[in-house]
């Protein structure tokens, strides 16, 4: 059982518990990146990376989403993204708020490079500052 613990498996675990935290499945990302960081302090930037490229690559899922569901009545948040575009998406960290951006972005089918990049972006800047207390 020790290789539940070894820092490739806490990074496994990192990538698929900030993909899924980034859907609408409840888990807390910040949660994990502070155990694995715990667990293996050596592995600060490695884990900043896999914790924001799992984390965003959940948000681009919410992102298809919203390019496949039916235009038939508007989203919440659609306003928003249309009026700030897809810098409004750095903010696609945040609880409920972030998944329905997402979705926005996609339901304006806004381009994936540039919704990737503002989210991703946005989820570093989280992942980097939870990391900072994690260390201390």
């Amino acid at each position: 059982m020790d290789w539940l613990f070894t820092p490739e498996a806490s990074l496994w675990s990192l990538l698929l518990a900030t993909f899924l935290a980034a859907t609408l499945v409840p888990l807390s990302s910040e949660v994990a990146l502070y155990a694995v960081l715990k667990l293996h302090r050596e592995m600060l930037w490695p884990a900043i990376g896999i914790a924001t490229l799992g984390n965003t690559l959940g948000g681009l899922t919410s992102y298809a989403l919203g390019r496949l569901i039916a235009r038939k009545k508007p989203l919440r948040q659609v306003e928003r993204v249309q009026r700030y575009g897809a810098p409004i998406l750095l903010f696609a960290w945040l609880p409920l708020v972030g998944d329905a951006l997402c979705v926005a972005a996609g339901w304006l089918q806004l381009n994936w490079v540039t919704v990737a990049a503002w989210q991703a972006a946005g989820r570093f800047a989280r992942y980097w500052v939870v990391s900072v207390g994690a260390l201390w």
